[in-house]
């Protein structure tokens, strides 16, 4: 019974931080699409993209991608504890999906002047590090974030052949301090695209730090 309540405890506790580290790294506690209003709905197109990887300096663009059977649209950064608990699951996606028909992107758009851990530089070190092997790309103006209508990070959005939004939302149900990450949720929708099969109608809202909007420019679905 002792060890079961010491147990109890430190999940609680493990719990009870996640929030705490969010507000230590500048974000507003947690954050979700749940119930939010005005947002990208399934169906619509993809916004355009042309934005610089952090890694390599390249632009990247939307049309990049044309040819492929799908696209995937995946804004994180490196601060949030959320994205710090996916980020290996982010990169084995990649790797795991390397070669097939599907395209595959991570943006970071939070304001790099109150979170120095979002900055270029720092972004280029969390994608080497992890060896990710899609492009990460900066949004410096917030405005690749805005026509997404992204809430927080991670936010995914998987679109089809014809660039249709077929998925919004999480990575999968693990969250900090608790759960296998498996990606089951995106892969599954992945999979059903790469397959020709309709992806499953039922969609768990994405949950993490907020976006970092830089002052006066957060939009208002995200309020």
């Amino acid at each position: 019974m002792k060890n079961a309540n010491v147990r109890f405890a430190w999940l609680a506790g493990v719990l009870l931080a996640i929030p705490l580290l969010c507000l230590a790294a500048g974000a507003a506690a947690s954050a979700s699409s749940k119930g939010k209003e005005g947002l990208l709905s399934l169906g619509a197109p993809a916004p355009d993209f042309r934005l610089p990887d952090v890694v390599t300096g390249k632009v990247v663009s939307r049309d990049d991608f044309s040819g492929k059977r799908g696209l995937l649209v995946m804004f994180i950064c490196r601060h949030c504890p959320y994205v710090q608990h996916v980020k290996q699951g982010l990169a084995q996606l990649g790797k795991d999906y390397a070669g097939k028909e599907i395209g595959i992107v991570a943006i970071s758009s939070n304001d790099a002047f109150s979170i120095k851990q979002d900055a270029p530089d720092s972004l280029k070190e969390m994608a080497l590090e992890e060896r990710f092997v899609f492009p990460f790309l900066y949004d410096e103006t917030q405005e690749v974030a805005k026509a997404y209508t992204a809430i927080c990070t991670p936010d995914l959005f998987l679109f089809d052949q014809d660039r249709r939004l077929i998925y919004r939302g999480q990575f999968d149900d693990s969250r900090p301090g608790g759960g296998p990450v498996t990606g089951k949720d995106i892969r599954a929708a992945i999979d059903a695209v790469l397959a020709g099969r309709q992806v499953h109608p039922y969609q768990s809202p994405s949950e993490g730090c907020s976006i970092k909007w830089k002052p006066g420019n957060e939009p208002a679905y995200a309020r």
